[in-house]
């Protein structure tokens, strides 16, 4: 949303715009709204870096943009007070290791990339000049040799997940069946309760995502068995307008909205649970897909595209195949020898 000071004589010098993040005060807990607009996109380069962001990432990337000042400045300044123009290559080279130091690769490459987005956008505003702006950017990715994080699930994993929505007669068996179902399509959190009614193509198992991670949309498919699983919830939930999977109290009364996105975690908490299962996060549902589409000969693009990946090389880094497919594809080659 566009706001000009009434008093202004019409100029876009001072154009301002309401972007709105909810940030949580770590003292009280309490959930505020603040408006990162107010700084001007005219003149502060983190605002206008922030600006650009899909809703979801502004949160998590103004807390980098703030650690980061943080440590520039010993906690004097925050992400929207720092003058980042004023940064070189000796200030970035050293952040850069502090951050290799004190936080995961993937954090400190994520806050990385915040940093020079931000000197991006102060090149662009003129605050900073084409070699100070590419001096003080070219700074290397932080690499890792650590296992990844999180895990496939087994097939009878999700058999018995499946099984506590199954006996359970009451409408939560049946949405949270077809939840699991969508999660199984390599959805992520945000994805399955933003989808509509009509997101969902019954006869074909198409789900429409619009407006993924990056803005962007794809269409996926859901296995026979999802498919009917999500048909069977449809019988419950009827052909309302509205989000394809509604929120369900304990009464089993259905309520009118979507789902909000710490539901599908509850659930999930819940049905693993109730099944007995090791733990696992709404993730290794995507991981699990990723990987069993491989293991089942699935080329690498196509399973790209399928999950909304930018970059082959970040769907590669999701398989959790193991041991075991790395040993069946070299008994793939053969060695001619004979005595």
């Amino acid at each position: 949303m566009l706001a000009r000071d009434p008093g202004h004589n019409g100029s876009v010098e001072d154009l301002q715009t309401l972007i709105l993040i909810s940030l949580k005060n770590d003292a009280t807990g309490e959930i505020q709204q603040f408006d990162i607009g107010r700084f001007g996109l005219d003149h502060n380069p983190a605002a206008v870096y922030i600006a650009r962001l899909a809703p979801k990432s502004r949160r998590s990337q103004l807390g980098a943009l703030n650690t980061i000042a943080e440590i520039l400045t010993s906690g004097r300044q925050d992400a929207l007070s720092l003058q980042w123009w004023h940064l070189r290559y000796q200030h970035t080279a050293a952040l850069r290791s502090l951050l290799a130091d004190k936080f995961a690769p993937a954090t400190a490459n994520r806050m990385l990339a915040a940093l020079r987005a931000t000197l991006k956008e102060c090149f662009r505003l003129g605050l900073m000049s084409a070699e100070d702006h590419a001096k003080a950017t070219d700074l290397q990715t932080i690499k890792s040799n650590r296992l990844p994080s999180g895990r496939a699930l087994r097939a009878s994993e999700i058999s018995a997940l499946m099984k506590t929505c199954t006996n359970d007669p009451t409408p939560a068996g049946y949405r949270d069946a077809a939840l699991i179902a969508i999660a199984c399509a390599g959805l992520r959190r945000s994805e399955i309760v933003k989808l509509a009614l009509t997101d969902f193509d019954s006869e074909s198992g198409a789900l429409t995502i619009r407006s993924g991670k990056g803005r962007k949309d794809r269409v996926c498919y859901l296995s026979a068995g999802g498919r009917y699983a999500v048909n069977d919830w449809l019988t419950i939930r009827g052909n309302a307008p509205g989000a394809l999977l509604l929120s369900v109290d304990r009464f089993g009364r259905l309520g009118s909205v979507q789902m909000a996105d710490q539901s599908v975690l509850t659930v999930l908490r819940k049905r693993t649970k109730q099944a007995g299962l090791e733990h696992f996060s709404p993730h290794d549902l995507r991981r699990t897909y990723i990987s069993n589409l491989l293991d089942a000969g699935a080329d690498i693009a196509t399973v790209q595209k399928l999950v909304g990946h930018s970059d082959p090389g970040t769907t590669a880094r999701y398989d959790r195949r193991g041991e075991s497919a790395k040993q069946a594809a070299a008994l793939l080659m053969e060695l001619p020898y004979q005595r």
